[in-house]
């Protein structure tokens, strides 16, 4: 019998499955232990949470939710970024910043990015890896680094019933109407 050959090849497969089944039940226990609703809403301490909302397990960049509000029965996938204001620890005033209207989607690894109010009706639904964002960088002095010039800020409105595919981009300034598709990949600034 050569040495490398397994005594007990049925033992070893039913071990494998096992490890298998145990690895899955543990992530799925801390999928949904980790995911924020308004009844566990975790560190957050967001303006509101709607009923029936959900922020995926693990969650991306959250700050600034003192101005966020979420409406009722939102889906927010994994490793998607909340943030009102460009940095944690700001003041933003009495007014919410962020907003998503009721039945929102934000998919997988979606980036929210506001300083200026940036609303979202109800029933949006955005694939994943979607921009948006009321900040942009600015180019007005060519002798200065990019990174170094104040960022441009506008508002930003996406209608009720609207579509962003994955990876769009919406930049400040845009204002979408009702039912509105916006193609993969696309750029969206102004109105």
């Amino acid at each position: 019998m050569p040495k490398k050959q397994k005594l007990f090849p049925a033992l070893a497969a039913w071990r494998r499955r096992t490890l298998s089944r145990a690895v899955h039940r543990g992530a799925r226990w801390v999928r949904e232990t980790g995911a924020v609703t308004a009844d566990r809403p975790g560190p957050y301490r967001f303006g509101r949470i709607g009923e029936g909302t959900r922020l995926a397990y693990p969650q991306g960049t959250v700050f600034g939710e003192e101005w966020i509000r979420l409406g009722e029965h939102c889906v927010i996938g994994e490793q998607v970024t909340l943030t009102a204001g460009m940095m944690p620890g700001l003041d933003l005033g009495p007014d919410p910043v962020l907003t998503l209207g009721n039945g929102v989607v934000l998919g997988r690894g979606s980036h929210v990015v506001a300083s200026r109010p940036v609303v979202f009706g109800d029933d949006v639904f955005c694939g994943p890896y979607v921009y948006v964002t009321s900040d942009n960088h600015s180019y007005d002095d060519p002798g200065t680094p990019v990174g170094r010039q104040w960022p441009r800020t506008a508002p930003v409105e996406i209608g009720s019933g609207s579509w962003l595919g994955a990876g769009a981009v919406i930049l400040p300034g845009a204002r979408l109407g009702r039912n509105v598709v916006v193609a993969a990949g696309s750029v969206v600034r102004g109105t």
